[in-house]
């Protein structure tokens, strides 16, 4: 590959993204996504600590056993039938990571219990890491649940609540072509984007 077709392409990934046309003045990212670059799905479980007397009751051995684990691993070793309290409660704790995300980004995260708490507000979620599909731990969560004035005390989003440690590489420079998805499948917009791109090269560069 020489340098003239490695800029070219870069550019064209550009475009795809920026360009606008005037007749419908919208940029072709608001319309359409590349195929293979979307969001990704994580999910983890985890312990939300500090609740007054709301969180799951004894009879949930998960979370006791949870406690147990997460002692443990802090060199306090303890039987989950000896934890008594009701100032735990367990969480699924899930996030959408963005394309392009790097190390360090912050992320929105979903707390939700799921076992017989009366309210996880005021808790504090404990490190809680994120994993996709593929079994990779991708963001850390944690803080400090403040769900305000809602009916729901059994779930709610921490802005920011999550940190990105393990980035998704895409390699669009080195591939020879993309391809667009439309968000709304419509044959007037694909045509005029095929139109646009092959203006702004001047050249036969996109195909719909």
């Amino acid at each position: 590959m020489n340098a003239s077709m490695a800029a070219k392409r870069i550019k064209l990934f550009i475009a795809l993204l920026f360009c606008i046309s005037p007749l419908w003045a919208q940029k072709i990212s608001d319309l359409a996504q590349i195929v293979g670059i979307r969001d990704n799905s994580l999910v983890g479980y985890g312990l939300v600590i500090g609740l007054n007397g709301t969180g799951d009751k004894n009879g949930s051995k998960f979370t006791m056993q949870s406690m147990a684990n997460m002692l443990e691993s802090m060199n306090v070793k303890l039987s989950a039938n000896d934890i008594k309290s009701k100032n735990v409660a367990a969480v699924m704790v899930t996030a959408k990571m963005p394309p392009f995300a790097r190390a360090g980004d912050k992320i929105d995260i979903q707390v939700s219990s799921i076992g017989d708490a009366k309210s996880i507000n005021g808790g504090t979620l404990v490190l809680t890491p994120l994993s996709a599909v593929d079994g990779n731990i991708y963001a850390l969560a944690q803080g400090a649940i403040t769900l305000g004035e809602t009916s729901n005390s059994l779930s709610g989003t921490l802005i920011g609540g999550a940190t990105i440690e393990r980035e998704i590489s895409y390699n669009i420079a080195t591939q020879d072509s993309a391809t667009l998805s439309l968000k709304k499948s419509s044959l007037q917009n694909a045509l005029k984007m095929q139109q646009k791109l092959n203006e702004t090269f001047n050249e036969y560069v996109a195909n719909a």
